[in-house]
């Protein structure tokens, strides 16, 4: 099994969730059905709880921009400063938030209800979240040898802490150092990333991505990173272009650390 050596001046490793320590099917065949089926039942229950108005009220703004940009949609007008039809409302919430699944969006709005949503599920042992079985002897070993360990994820954070939080292998929280979600900007965004590094405290190129996505690889790149592509089943296939240029992973064993200086 061939390996990619991480670079000597690395201090961090920055990780995506879906298809980097966690499998595809698991966010496609487990949570996002779970909001499908529950959507409607889960907004009747919380619909006047202070969580629940915030939540229907960024969706609102969410909907208004898309609105300003010309995006297409189902037009969401709801509001509930104002007395409506609460049945309505909530049909107007599900449709917005279905279509929104549907289009793969990754709005702070969406993410952050389901978010709420999933906090539910976890409590309740409907959910336990899967990471793949390389990833949490590679993370210790990286601490061991004094390494900070980030997650970036398009999930809210809230809802990465819930996937770790209560996982198949058990609470993995104290692996990681902190957690990055799209309020610091998208991740096909070099932004983002310059961002991330500012607020860890270290230099872009002290930091080591991790992810299956090359858009994010890109912008990361673009931004100074170190990067390396995981390849897991179920994930896009790269090019042979994309093959050329990046190091790529299909396990994290295969990362050796440089000796230290």
């Amino acid at each position: 099994m061939a390996t990619v050596t991480v670079p000597a001046n690395t201090s961090v490793f920055l990780l995506d969730i879906e298809g980097t320590t966690t499998p595809i099917t698991f966010v496609k065949d487990i949570l996002f059905p779970y909001i499908k089926e529950h959507l409607e039942d889960y907004l009747s229950d919380h619909w006047e709880e202070d969580e629940c108005k915030q939540d229907v009220h960024l969706l609102k703004k969410q909907t208004e921009e898309d609105h300003r940009l010309n995006r297409a949609g189902p037009v969401h007008a709801v509001d509930q400063t104002v007395h409506t039809d609460e049945e309505k409302a909530i049909r107007e919430v599900v449709d917005n938030v279905l279509w929104q699944m549907a289009a793969d969006r990754k709005t702070t709005a969406l993410k952050q209800l389901q978010g709420h949503m999933w906090r539910v599920a976890y409590n309740t042992g409907k959910i336990k979240g899967e990471v793949y079985q390389d990833v949490v002897p590679a993370i210790r070993g990286w601490r061991r040898q004094g390494m900070k360990v980030y997650i970036y994820s398009s999930g809210s954070v809230e809802a990465q802490k819930l996937l770790f939080g209560y996982s198949v292998e058990g609470d993995l929280l104290d692996l990681f150092d902190g957690h990055f979600d799209t309020n610091i900007g998208a991740k096909v965004e070099s932004k983002s990333y310059e961002r991330i590094a500012e607020r860890i405290g270290c230099t872009p190129e002290e930091i080591m991505f991790l992810t299956d996505v090359t858009r994010e690889a890109k912008a990361a790149e673009e931004a100074g990173l170190n990067v390396a592509v995981v390849l897991r089943p179920g994930n896009l296939e790269l090019t042979d272009e994309e093959q050329a240029h990046y190091s790529t992973i299909t396990s994290f064993s295969q990362l050796e650390l440089s000796s230290r200086p």
